[in-house]
């Protein structure tokens, strides 16, 4: 009897500690702006949209980093996206001019504690080139709680310049700087667009001292079918990732996947017939982690 009594206080310790664990879904998705060489081309914001949403909605996407979109794509994801909200400004006047680094969130499973916006350059609290970019650059940030079981995170979402060497290589200490100013013992993510892939040196140095790892090279179950860059092609393949997840040692990796998902367009051939064409949502895919924090 005592051992089947020590038994039982074994297993309520074990389910205590599971019910206390976070699990759920973090991504981050390049949305492409809204241009009218997309729209020529048959890739329009008008027609993405859709597509994208319902990406977001099936794949459950509990939080996720989106970059490029400009406020009024903003607005129509949250309308597509019901029992959504976002954080962050657009990186030209710290307003609504120009493009957003921002992060949506299910405010069933998440309440915003604390956020912020910042610039990757030598002054990061004003709107600026920094070092040799060619874009101004931002990042937006927030403090979540998990609804569900209390635990706290911090996320960051950011697009580093496609141009600047220094300029990528510089940002990524100054996000680490300022991932230890908000919070160093919290679960951290780091999104983006880092417009490198992981050879490169910005990449290297995120992950140089261990206090950011690669999601991608420490998750349980990697699905990767290409690379996350896709310039709306459907017929070719990558191994270059240049859209990441970072995490901190104390978020477990459960899967990794790149989603390939298409979708198909009417289109008419030059004689005028009905036929298909296979289309991506954007021209990045999405990368989505399964992640636990214990």
């Amino acid at each position: 009897m005592k051992k089947f009594s020590t038994l039982l206080l074994a297993m309520s310790f074990c389910l205590l500690a599971l019910a206390k664990s976070a699990t759920f879904n973090v991504a981050t998705y390049n949305l492409r702006n809204a241009n009218d060489h997309d729209r020529a081309a048959g890739n329009g914001w008008e027609q993405r949209l859709p597509n994208i949403a319902k990406l977001v909605q099936f794949h459950e996407f509990d939080i996720f980093g989106t970059q490029e979109a400009f406020k009024p794509q903003i607005d129509d994801m949250l309308k597509a996206m019901p029992g959504y909200a976002y954080i962050g400004v657009a990186r030209e006047d710290g307003k609504e001019e120009g493009e957003h680094s921002a992060i949506f969130y299910r405010t069933d499973l998440f309440e915003l504690l604390d956020h912020g916006d910042f610039w990757l350059s030598e002054h990061p609290e004003k709107p600026g080139l920094g070092w040799d970019a060619a874009c101004v650059r931002i990042c937006t940030w927030g403090k979540f709680r998990h609804k569900p079981t209390g635990k706290k995170f911090l996320f960051f979402n950011l697009h580093m310049d496609h141009v600047g060497t220094k300029a990528r290589v510089e940002s990524a200490k100054l996000i680490k700087k300022q991932m230890k100013k908000f919070g160093s013992k919290l679960p951290t993510f780091l999104t983006g667009d880092f417009n490198v892939d992981q050879t490169e040196s910005s990449y290297r140095t995120i992950i140089s001292d261990g206090k950011l790892l690669d999601s991608f090279s420490v998750a349980d179950l990697v699905y990767n079918p290409n690379g996350t860059f896709n310039n709306y092609r459907t017929d070719d393949f990558t191994e270059s990732r240049i859209d990441h997840i970072f995490v901190t040692p104390n978020v477990h990796i459960n899967r990794y996947g790149v989603l390939t998902d298409t979708y198909r367009s009417r289109e008419l051939t030059p004689e005028g017939k009905q036929t298909f064409k296979a289309r991506n949502p954007s021209d990045h895919y999405p990368v989505k982690v399964s992640v636990t924090i214990k």
